[in-house]
């Protein structure tokens, strides 16, 4: 590695920590950047921890509305959600990140970027594939890939033996040594004990949600509204407090979820690079607003649109989880996404409690549902006869095969 000025994202955790340290023992100038995506952090704290460690200088930005509103919204308007059930938390943040590390490396003169994300996970993915895309001519220092460094620090335990050694103070602890990541939008967890899949999480771990069983006994109600597939309102209905920006309304709804313990999953999931691995994650407010926003998909668009759209958000899902943000692929899909949305808008009444978020009433100007149509009470402009019919020819096949073969799926 050459003397170049280093630019470190730095979290001011165990790992960027030490990270900061050894890069420093090589004779490189390091200067840290942290983004502010709405993590509960002490950012002065911890400036004035890497200022102690030995850093050039520490950058801090604000970046929670950029965060929210170019990313997380974004993403709730496409349907996005990995394997059915993840949000994309941290992967919609690493993109996020990744504009003001490019910006700031570029604003110091720094040749380099460096990170802390391990040789196993996702995130190495992300940031340095949404660094090369927005500055093709950077460079990345990944610790954690090199073997000077793997030789030196196995894993966590070798790193807190680290930071002892050389007075880093740190928040994990060998008793309780799983890693954290949090932003306005969720909080994820992993390592340490949550590597067996077999063990559950204990209930210190959440920080962002209580546990439902411990939440209120009275059911709060919200209501939603949406213009083009993107929420532009959120009132709690009792009080009438109303939020309309969209960090705003995540931070309301984060609170709202928060208390009834909405948002919690404990997943296996598939890693980019071929492993599974464990995680655990807190999404209040964004689980909300995703089962609003699904619920008047249903009732607003076309049913055979729907699963188009449904398709193109999975593929979706994976680029924004496997690093492709800021790829062709995920530009045109987006444009396809988008423009599914076009007619829903409406608003959506949701009962927040006990852990769940359920939609109870819906509207829309723009939905086709027929209520006469649908009605069981009257026959409408359908009329019954016509299904004798569609059920004659249906049943056409299925009679034909089972004069040749007999009925199917019968062994």
């Amino acid at each position: 590695m050459s003397q170049e000025r280093i630019l470190l994202a730095y979290s001011g955790g165990l790992d960027t920590s030490c990270i900061l340290k050894w890069l420093l023992e090589k004779g490189h100038e390091v200067i840290c950047f942290m983004a502010d995506v709405g993590q509960e952090e002490d950012f002065g704290a911890a400036r004035e921890k890497a200022l102690r460690i030995g850093a050039t200088d520490v950058i801090v930005k604000d970046m929670k509305q950029q965060f929210v509103e170019r990313f997380v919204w974004p993403a709730l308007q496409m349907g996005l959600i990995y394997e059915d059930r993840y949000l994309l938390g941290t992967s919609l943040a690493r993109p996020c990140i990744s504009i003001g590390l490019v910006e700031a490396a570029a604003q110091r003169g720094c040749t380099i970027i460096s990170h802390g994300a391990t040789g196993k996970g996702n995130d190495q993915i992300r940031f340095e594939l949404s660094c090369y895309a927005l500055n093709p001519t950077i460079k990345v220092i990944a610790p954690w890939r090199l073997p000077e460094f793997c030789e030196r620090f196995q894993g966590r335990t070798d790193l807190l033996e680290y930071a002892k050694k050389n007075n880093i103070p740190v928040s994990a602890t060998t008793k309780a040594p799983w890693s954290m990541d949090a932003n306005i939008m969720h909080i994820s967890y992993e390592s340490g004990l949550l590597e067996d899949p077999a063990i559950a999480a204990p209930e210190e771990l959440y920080q962002m949600t209580q546990s439902p069983q411990k939440s209120a006994e009275t059911p709060t109600t919200v209501e939603i509204i949406f213009k083009d597939g993107a929420a532009v309102r959120a009132s709690e209905l009792v009080s009438g407090k109303t939020m309309e920006r969209p960090l705003d309304i995540l931070t309301f709804l984060n609170k709202i979820g928060g208390e009834h313990g909405v948002g919690r999953i404990d997943l296996v999931e598939n890693r980019f690079l071929g492993l599974k691995s464990r995680g655990v994650y807190e999404t209040p407010g964004a689980t909300i607003l995703h089962v609003a926003h699904r619920d008047l998909e249903v009732y607003c668009l076309d049913r055979e649109v729907f699963r188009v759209k449904s398709f193109l958000a999975s593929k979706m899902a994976d680029y924004v989880y496997n690093g492709f943000w800021y790829s062709p692929e995920a530009e045109y899909v987006r444009s396809c996404l988008v423009a599914s949305q076009r007619n829903v808008t409406g608003k959506v009444v949701l009962e927040i409690f006990k852990g769940h978020a359920m939609a109870v009433s819906r509207e829309s100007i723009k939905s086709v549902y027929n209520q006469e149509l649908a009605s069981m009470d009257v026959h409408g402009s359908l009329s019954p006869y016509a299904a004798t019919g569609f059920i004659e020819v249906n049943a056409m096949r299925l009679k034909e095969h089972h004069r040749v073969f007999g009925s199917a799926n019968m062994k």
